[in-house]
C-alpha cells in the first residue's frame, strides 16, 4: 500500500506538560529528517522540553538535515528509488516491513 501522497492533517492536544520533559519523539521510518526536523518545531510550540529523544522502527539513510536517531529498531540501507513501506495489523492485516524497489511497482 502505498503511502498516501496527501496525508489527514488533525490537531494537536498534548496531554501533558512539555516544560521540562524528557520526550520521545517515534517515526516508522527515519529517511531524509525532514518529518522530524517539522516534528521537533511544532513541539517548541508547546513548550521548552528538557530533553528531547528520537525513536525510529526503520532508519534507511540518505538524511538532508543532522538528525540522528537515539534508538533505532533496525538499519536498513537503501537505494533512493526504493521506498520502505511499514504495515500494522490494525490497519492493513498484519505487522510486516516491506522494501519495494521500482521493479516490483509495476
Amino acid at each position: 500500500m502505498p503511502a498516501t501522497p496527501n496525508p489527514i492533517v488533525k490537531s494537536t492536544d498534548l496531554a501533558f506538560e512539555v516544560d521540562g520533559a524528557t520526550v520521545v519523539l517515534v517515526d516508522d521510518v527515519l529517511y531524509t529528517g525532514r518529518t522530524i526536523r517539522a516534528a521537533i518545531d511544532a513541539l517548541f510550540d508547546y513548550g521548552r522540553p528538557a530533553r528531547v529523544q528520537l525513536a525510529v522502527l526503520v532508519d534507511r539513510g540518505h538524511r538532508e538535515l543532522p538528525i540522528r536517531p537515539d534508538y533505532i529498531g533496525k538499519n536498513l540501507p537503501t537505494a533512493r528509488r526504493e521506498r520502505i513501506e511499514v504495515l500494522l495489523s490494525e490497519s492493513d492485516g498484519r505487522d510486516e516491513v516491506v522494501l519495494v524497489s521500482p521493479a516490483q511497482e509495476v
